[in-house]
């Protein structure tokens, strides 16, 4: 439900501007999710969302935003969450997660811009992770499953 959630939150900031967390949860009741203040807030931040500086609208934030702990710290929290299960084949990383938590994990790993990934391709509980190499590829699922606590 979390997941889906904020999956709908960043569907209805990329397609209109909202400046307020009440407009989110009217278009979110709207979307059938019932949602208070204070998960809101909380997705928010989980999303990283900031608001714009021209018109205060949220938007998805830059790496070059947030601090790098930052960062760090939400790809933590997020594997802690959604991370399942992690096989490495060559310089392929293999993550699975519950369903539609692919897509949150693969955002914050993403934003984390971690040396070892080159990029990612996430479907609804299955993320794809592309290194240089097998032992960049090993190190990425390492690290990945310390996050999780794997």
């Amino acid at each position: 439900m979390k997941s889906r959630r904020q999956h709908i939150i960043l569907d209805l900031i990329e397609a209109e501007p909202l400046t307020s967390q009440e407009q989110l949860r009217q278009r979110l009741l709207d979307a059938g999710f019932e949602a208070t203040q204070a998960t809101i807030s909380r997705d928010i931040k989980a999303l990283g969302l900031v608001k714009r500086s021209g018109d205060g609208a949220y938007q998805r934030s830059g790496a070059d935003v947030q601090a790098p702990a930052t960062v760090l710290t939400a790809l933590e929290h997020a594997a802690s969450e959604f991370l399942r299960r992690i096989d490495r084949v060559e310089q392929m990383v293999v993550v699975r997660t519950g369903a539609g938590q692919a897509q949150p994990l693969a955002a914050a790993i993403d934003r984390a811009r971690l040396p070892e990934a080159i990029g990612t391709i996430a479907g609804d509980d299955t993320i794809l992770i592309i290194t240089k190499d097998g032992r960049r590829a090993a190190s990425f699922a390492r690290r990945l499953g310390a996050y999780a606590g794997l």
